[in-house]
């Protein structure tokens, strides 16, 4: 018989706290019967949700095997949760999954979730965004086992000086120090590492781009760690938001007029 009912839903875990998952992403895992989770990202606490439900850990698995999973699920009508780190759509090797869906023709939808530079943000009480200092945010990867294309090197991404947020590149620290000097960073530049930014057991440490891999050395820290760079991370040095000026309108207010400015 057809199944009509049953979607495969991915689900963003969140940067690591368990109550950073979102309230949809927390009700999904608890009407799940199965739950395929990226064990050795996810944060194992996030699985209470999901007490009855039979558990999956794809750090042990290959993709056809989860694919096997998925069906399998599907065709007898199970609520099936894709659990992953983060946001699924950063990092998450999620289309490879969909087209295989796709090609079975198995629906699925994705729920979102926070990040882990947006979870190292809030527990460094961050802006990315602060006006006169940057107002974009980029963010990369050092090439590893994935390539990174060419277009998209550390060196032309450190050119713009803007926020950046570098996932995965934690065992490369020397190395990404050395390219964005080499792409237009100063060496004095503010950066972090937030080492499972969010978890339990985070650790957060400032410093500059020389100092960097030897911060890292220092606390042992060789994975699990986001590396954010700009000058932002120095909270100074930027102009308030005209948003809230009293001498700027909006929708929803009209500037205040200065009646003694023409005097």
């Amino acid at each position: 018989m057809e199944n009509k009912n049953t979607i495969i839903h991915f689900v963003g875990a969140g940067s690591g706290a368990k109550d950073l998952i979102t309230v949809r992403g927390a009700e999904l895992l608890k009407n799940a019967d199965i739950v395929i989770y990226a064990g050795s990202l996810v944060n194992p606490e996030l699985l209470e949700y999901c007490p009855d439900a039979k558990i999956y850990n794809s750090a042990f698995m290959t993709l056809d095997e989860i694919i096997d999973v998925m069906k399998d699920a599907y065709d007898s009508n199970k609520s099936i949760v894709r659990l992953h780190t983060g946001d699924p759509s950063l990092y998450g090797a999620i289309r490879e999954q969909m087209d295989s869906l796709d090609e079975l023709g198995i629906p699925y939808d994705i729920c979102p979730g926070v990040t882990a530079c947006f979870g190292a943000a809030s527990s460094l009480n961050l802006e990315y965004t602060l006006p006169g200092i940057s107002q974009s945010l980029i963010i990369t990867r050092m090439a590893g086992k994935t390539d990174v294309p060419d277009s998209e090197t550390i060196e032309s991404f450190a050119a713009h000086k803007t926020s950046m947020a570098i996932y995965l590149s934690t065992s490369m620290l020397d190395e990404l120090s050395e390219r964005l000097v080499r792409g237009g960073y100063s060496a004095d530049t503010p950066a972090a590492i937030v080492y499972k930014a969010t978890w339990p057991d985070e650790e957060c440490y400032i410093c500059t781009l020389e100092t960097l891999a030897q911060t890292a050395k220092e606390h042992n820290i060789t994975k699990t760690a986001v590396i954010l760079v700009g000058n932002v991370i120095a909270n100074s040095g930027y102009k308030k938001s005209r948003l809230y000026a009293p001498d700027f309108s909006t929708e929803y207010r009209e500037a205040e007029v200065d009646d003694n400015k023409n005097l």
